[in-house]
């Protein structure tokens, strides 16, 4: 199975530097209970779908896709990004990707300062790199 999101652990990173979510069809998130650990969904037009109100942002789920859930708040979700959204936030900053061994390799450019995120997988290996930039904007 590939891995195509970053991992729960990194997630919860990312998320405490201050990445935020707008949710998109194809979104992988899993919700922040004991109850659902382990679950990861998915939004997709008609089943998990993003509702926008003056409080926040409701992720409603329709039909049977979840029979114990009608709409979780998206605070109390995680957000689990995919390589390619990673990437994108990486911007220019993105060098290049390399498989060193069983190891993902990760090098971006900051200000002519090469920085280098290993990690066991690609989406891993970019949320590294994102830690990165963004640890960088808040210094």
């Amino acid at each position: 199975m590939t891995v195509t999101t970053t991992s729960v652990t990194l997630a919860q990173q990312l998320r405490e530097a201050g990445l935020g979510w707008i949710p998109e069809s194809g979104d992988q998130f899993c919700l922040d209970t004991s109850e659902f650990e382990g679950e990861v969904f998915t939004v997709s037009d008609m089943t998990i779908e993003p509702h926008d109100y003056d409080t926040g942002t409701i992720l409603g789920f329709n039909g049977t896709t979840e029979w114990a859930l009608d709409s979780v708040a998206l605070e109390k979700t995680l957000w689990l990004p995919r390589e390619d959204q990673l990437r994108e936030l990486l911007g220019s900053t993105f060098s290049f990707l390399l498989r060193v061994d069983e190891m993902w390799v990760v090098e971006i450019d900051r200000g002519g300062q090469k920085l280098r995120f290993d990690a066991a997988t690609a989406p891993d290996a970019y949320a590294l790199a994102v830690l990165g930039v963004l640890s960088a904007q808040t210094a």
